[in-house]
């Protein structure tokens, strides 16, 4: 929501300006103040995104307040209204970006479409900072994608071509979604068994860079770390190259052969890690990755010697099938992180996808579903542990799977403590947010006469203004201006039905400094002045 601040010496133009830009569907949030030092004060408190200002004031005087405000707020758009006596004030202003004028005999139009123009100009501005913001992103992907978070996504294997072409595009990635790939591992190994983990992490990332100058003058590449600490390679030849299609591939694994073999010797000579090569000499299709990667990996796992610049090439037909646990147990883990976020749809989702996996035709769970069924259990017994909800949510029998009948009744038992959680969180985020509205609330009808913005609301309870706004509407069904003028006008009324108050001395009470703000204010919520309202409820 936008922040506007109207700046008059004059009360009757500051008021003015306030009841015309309140009753526009700008999305404005709208402050007034009397004096360049009142308007400060507001400046020191909050954000502020538009500022309205008389240049010609008393004590502090425009100019000196744009100063003030470059220094605090330096997005912040500031409109000059100037007399036609102005012109050396406003040759000043103009000299600064960010500054408009105009004369206070302006029609309203006029006025409305410069704070118009003046939104528009921060949106624009706001949509440039997340062009910045996403490259920023882009670039952070970047570099996550050598820890491997990326190619975990590659291997759960959803992803269509499409998706595909989409992600390599936004991740500068140069390969093509469309063709097959060729796809080695490699196991590294220091000669200094004593290293640390930012080590290991840096040790494969100088293979990485190292093997893309190996790399990249006959093939399209991207080396990758997994969730291991291992490096993947996933290989395509030069686009010019693949007319002759197998071929090219061909030529490819003759090509990566004797290339890593003189990766090895550079990295031993150069860095002291010695790496083994698993290198696929078949080419795999991209919802082929997870089958072929966890295949290899096998293959790697029982390979003759300690691999030290061991390159091997395998076929499809020669390497043996994959621990079939890797990728249900990652879709576990997931599990826990749907939990953490209360994405209560997406948790159902992935654990009846993995009841379908986890037992035979007869319905039976061999030793997959007892891990699968610990995993899960695990991470719901952290849950309960993290946040102390044991007294809210049992745990008998949890962490005891032979407790219950049968496959199919421990694993409903998991998904109803886990529906236990989340009705538990959705009902503790329920009662926080009826907490607060009620503290503001009450915090209103003790303070009526007080300071109500949403600023000074939103300090009461270490919220965000927008956050507060957005939070009342959401659990009240009235905007939070609208409530506070409603228990204002609940108030005047109560007091206007006695004679110990002036209706000046009323218009106070319910936070109206002048008698003539009152008096706009009750006529425009009941039709009639306040005199008018206390004669009638005499008689």
């Amino acid at each position: 929501m936008i922040r506007m601040l109207i700046v008059d010496d004059e009360e009757i133009i500051t008021d003015g300006l306030f009841d015309v830009f309140s009753q526009l569907n700008l999305n404005l949030d709208l402050y007034k103040a009397y004096s360049g030092e009142e308007a400060l004060d507001w400046m020191n408190t909050t954000r502020v995104d538009i500022v309205m200002s008389d240049i010609r004031m008393p004590g502090m005087d425009g100019l000196e307040l744009m100063r003030n405000i470059r220094s605090n707020w330096p997005h912040c758009k500031i409109i000059f209204l100037t007399g036609y006596n102005d012109f050396d004030y406003v040759y000043q202003a103009i000299q600064s970006p960010g500054v408009s004028y105009l004369l206070k005999s302006e029609e309203y139009d006029k006025i409305i479409k410069a704070v118009t123009d003046a939104i528009h100009e921060l949106e624009n501005s706001l949509k440039f900072h997340d062009l910045v913001k996403q490259s920023r992103e882009k670039l952070t992907t970047l570099e996550t994608l050598a820890q491997g978070n990326y190619f975990r996504y590659l291997l759960q294997g959803t992803r269509t071509t499409e998706e595909l072409v989409v992600d390599f595009r936004n991740l500068g990635i140069a390969l093509d979604p469309t063709l097959p790939i060729l796809v080695a591992l490699a196991n590294l190994q220091r000669t200094n068994t004593h290293h640390t983990f930012a080590e290991s992490q840096n040790a494969a990332l100088a293979v990485k860079f190292l093997a893309e100058t190996f790399l990249e003058e006959r093939t399209n590449s991207l080396g990758i770390l997994d969730q291991y600490g291992d490096l993947v390679w996933l290989v395509q030849p030069k686009l010019a190259q693949v007319r002759d299609s197998e071929e090219a591939y061909s030529r490819t694994v003759k090509f990566l052969e004797g290339q890593f073999e003189l990766m090895q010797q550079a990295c031993h000579d150069s860095l002291g890690i010695t790496f083994a090569i698993t290198l696929c000499a078949d080419t795999c299709e991209w919802k082929q990755l997870s089958e072929i990667y966890d295949r290899m990996r096998s293959e790697q796992y029982w390979r003759a010697g300690d691999g030290a610049q061991m390159v091997q090439t395998v076929t499809l037909e020669t390497i043996g099938t994959a621990a079939n646990s890797r990728t249900l147990r990652e879709k576990a883990e997931s599990l826990a992180i749907h939990l953490e976020g209360g994405n209560r749809e997406g948790y159902l989702h992935l654990f009846n996808e993995l009841m379908k996996t986890a037992f035979d035709e007869r319905g039976n769970g061999g030793p997959f579903a007892l891990e699968l069924y610990y995993t899960i259990a695990l991470n719901l017994l952290s849950y309960i542990n993290r946040w102390e909800l044991h007294d809210k949510v049992g745990t008998t029998g949890l962490m005891q799977r032979d407790r219950h009948s049968s496959w199919q009744d421990s694993y409903e038992f998991l998904k109803q403590t886990a529906e236990s959680l989340f009705n538990l969180r959705l009902s503790v985020e329920r009662n926080r947010a009826a907490a607060v509205i009620e503290k503001i609330r009450l915090y209103i009808e003790e303070h009526l006469g007080e300071d109500l913005s949403l600023v000074r609301l939103a300090s009461v309870i270490h919220f965000n203004p927008s956050y507060l706004s957005r939070l009342f509407k959401q659990e009240s069904g009235v905007n939070l201006s609208e409530y506070i003028d409603e228990v204002r006008m609940e108030k005047a009324k109560n007091l206007l039905k006695k004679d110990e108050l002036k209706i000046a001395e009323v218009g106070v009470q319910v936070g109206y400094e002048t008698p003539h703000s009152f008096t706009r204010f009750f006529k425009k919520s009941t039709s009639m002045t306040p005199a008018e309202y206390r004669e009638i409820v005499r008689k």
